[in-house]
């Protein structure tokens, strides 16, 4: 653990309100909800709750100072049992006599988050078992966010009570959360895929927030848009870590337009195939295939290829695929004076009704 002074950023000199205005400041920009694509948001959120917690009390700054307790606020080891096995000052000073004693007594005290947010347990001779707030950081964080930080016997009105808010940072964050396992938060990331890639089925390799490397399955005939969750491949939490939530953007083909499970192509073909019928050669997504056009075939003629589109539970869609009459790009005298005369001999109109 850090010094908790280096964790505020405060000389060892700061009064208490330098000490509660630092806490502020770096628990807003810190928190987790926050920090979402950070990995590390809730361990630093957590090392700053710890420094806030020893050097937000009085009695526990002191002890500190004085070398009695450690960064994560734990007592300093074992100090010794002298004669007749009674302890003097020992682990977590119990016994009397031990450092900071009152009354000849030093208890013990345990520290927690629970119902009713982050508690000190005080125990040993005259403490009674009684709980009490830790440091105030709850309160702090409370005013900041909208309640986090207060519990059952906050108050009436205090977050966490029956019938108080429990929102917190951006409305998410609950005071009791501390109290149970949580999971880690989850992650998002979009991968792009080709049309082929959701046709057949693919494997991809994507960079997860978290920086890790994972192969995701991309499931044949996925739609634009659809999500695939990874179980446990988000940020690590005490329950466990969450999840990564990969979209799904598929790109744009240059020779087929998705319509639900079929697809759509538009076919150029050459004005003697059309007029005189030919076989051409049809892309599909698993391999080319060969497609006859019959004798005077106009342009936006369909033909139908049954089972080329995309899969399905039933099987699969089909393949439309629609004829253009594509003429030379450069101009050609022979054909402009056939043209001519057909025009004059055998002429007819396509847009009569």
């Amino acid at each position: 653990m850090r010094d908790p002074y280096e964790v505020l950023g405060i000389q060892r000199s700061a009064d208490a309100g330098a000490i509660k205005s630092a806490y502020r400041r770096l628990a807003k920009k810190l928190h987790p909800d926050a920090n979402k694509n950070d990995p590390r948001s809730a361990e630093r959120f957590s090392e700053l709750n710890t420094a806030y917690e020893i050097l937000g009390d009085e009695g526990k700054r002191k002890q500190f100072n004085a070398g009695e307790i450690g960064a994560d606020g734990k007592p300093k080891g074992f100090e010794g049992f002298p004669g007749g096995g009674q302890p003097r000052g020992g682990f977590g000073g119990f016994g009397p006599g031990g450092p900071g004693a009152q009354g000849g007594h030093r208890g013990f005290e345990s520290f927690a988050f629970g119902p009713e947010g982050f508690c000190r347990s005080a125990g040993g001779p005259g403490a009674g078992g009684g709980r009490a707030r830790a440091g105030g950081f709850e309160d702090i964080l409370k005013d900041m966010f909208g309640g986090f930080g207060g519990g059952a016997g906050a108050g009436p009105a205090g977050a966490g009570s029956a019938g108080g808010p429990r929102g917190g940072f951006s409305g998410q964050f609950d005071p009791e959360d501390f109290g149970r396992q949580q999971a880690g938060q989850s992650v998002s990331v979009t991968v792009s895929v080709s049309l082929a890639d959701v046709a057949n089925g693919a494997k991809q390799r994507v960079k997860l927030p978290t920086g890790k490397e994972v192969e995701v399955k991309i499931p044949p005939g996925i739609t634009d848009g659809q999500q695939i969750r990874l179980k446990g491949q988000g940020l690590p939490g005490p329950a466990g870590a969450g999840d990564a939530i990969i979209t799904v953007n598929i790109a744009a083909d240059s020779n087929f337009k998705r319509d639900g499970d079929h697809l759509r192509l538009e076919l150029p073909v050459t004005l003697y195939e059309a007029v005189l019928g030919d076989k051409v050669r049809v892309p599909t997504l698993d391999g080319a295939v060969q497609l006859a056009i019959p004798p005077g075939t106009s342009s936006g003629r369909v033909f139908r290829l049954k089972g080329k589109g995309m899969p399905n539970k039933n099987g699969a869609g089909d393949l439309f695929v629609t004829i253009r009459i594509a003429l030379p790009e450069t101009s050609d005298s022979e054909l402009d004076e056939l043209m001519r005369q057909w025009k004059e001999a055998k002429p007819y109109d396509p847009r009569k009704e």
